[in-house]
């Protein structure tokens, strides 16, 4: 019997080009919405007053930004990063050329760019990763590019294919 543990890509398995669809898609509820820009203090009126929000130029409450980058990006962590990051170092471009409403619904994709070994830390590398996120109707709403340092491939682990 194999035993099979979720887990992400080491630095190894990470291949500058590689694109990687992350699945299920994710539909964001007003409760989403309405929960995350109150943990955030965020009282944005066109995230929350449906009233005033109508009257706006796009005629319905926005999706808070902050919670569209935070699902694009976290969407590939069983694919991508699960147990094989070591931390978030920091993040480049942030683009949102297109409004999220609510009941839209999230797909991601993660395309793996440059890539170097750490010069400092043995055993760890850092990778370029470049997360899109696009609406049900194919309309790129989201595009994020950050650095991430991970994990080298143990000797005692196999590789994923």
């Amino acid at each position: 019997m194999t035993v099979h543990t979720r887990r992400g890509r080491y630095y190894e398995e990470m291949i500058t080009g590689d694109v990687f669809r992350h699945e299920p898609g994710r539909t964001i509820t007003e409760a989403d919405n309405v929960f995350f820009c109150s943990i955030t203090l965020n009282t944005q009126t066109l995230h929350l007053d449906a009233e005033k929000s109508a009257e706006s130029e796009f005629g319905q409450r926005l999706v808070n930004s902050l919670l569209t980058l935070s699902v694009v990006c976290s969407i590939g962590v069983p694919d991508l990063t699960q147990k094989t990051t070591i931390a978030n170092l920091g993040f480049g471009t942030i683009e949102f050329p297109a409004p999220v409403f609510i009941g839209d619904t999230l797909y991601c994709e993660t395309e793996i760019g440059e890539k170097r070994l750490s010069a400092s830390r043995p055993g760890q590398g850092i990778v370029t990763l470049e997360h899109r996120g696009h609406n049900q109707n194919g309309v790129l709403v989201c595009r994020a590019v950050r650095t991430a340092l991970v994990r080298c491939l143990p000797d005692d682990a196999t590789p994923l294919s």
